[in-house]
């Protein structure tokens, strides 16, 4: 049976290493399901997520030159971009994006986020200055002594 990147497929949970696990797909064909793509989450020991013999779904990501097979368990188990969308909590609605801002001068401008620039550019160049006074203060000190 050949396997293709990006097909999900169940398996079988053959070996556990440091770095990963390995899981048969069909006889005589395994792949290698790396530790960072074992779960969403930080993976200490692999045995604390997989054991030998446990089924698992598996996405295929890579297969390399030498035939060798990449798999995830976290990319199998994602939600598919459709039910990812996040729903608004008033009506139900999924979430529009904010109308990207044209080059033209007619385009609406989200003013509160203006001046929050505005300002953070204010107090951000304030800040520097005071930084290049005290720098050029300490400098002088040191060329006099």
């Amino acid at each position: 049976m050949e396997f293709k990147k990006g097909e999900v497929v169940k398996g079988k949970v053959t070996g556990i290493a440091k770095f990963g696990a390995f899981v048969e797909l069909a006889p005589g064909k395994s792949g290698l399901v790396y530790i960072s793509e074992i779960a969403n989450t930080f993976v200490k020991e692999v045995s604390d997520y997989l054991t030998v013999g446990q089924e698992v779904t598996v996405k295929v990501i890579n297969i390399d030159e030498n035939g060798r097979i990449n798999l995830s368990i976290k990319q199998a188990e994602q939600p598919r971009p459709q039910e990812s969308i996040p729903q608004r909590q008033d009506r139900g609605q999924p979430y529009q994006r904010a109308p990207q801002a044209s080059s033209g001068d007619d385009a609406p401008v989200d003013a509160a986020f203006e001046d929050k620039l505005k300002r953070f550019m204010k107090d951000s160049d304030s800040k520097m200055s005071d930084i290049r006074r005290q720098s050029e203060r300490r400098g002088s000190r040191r060329r006099r002594g």
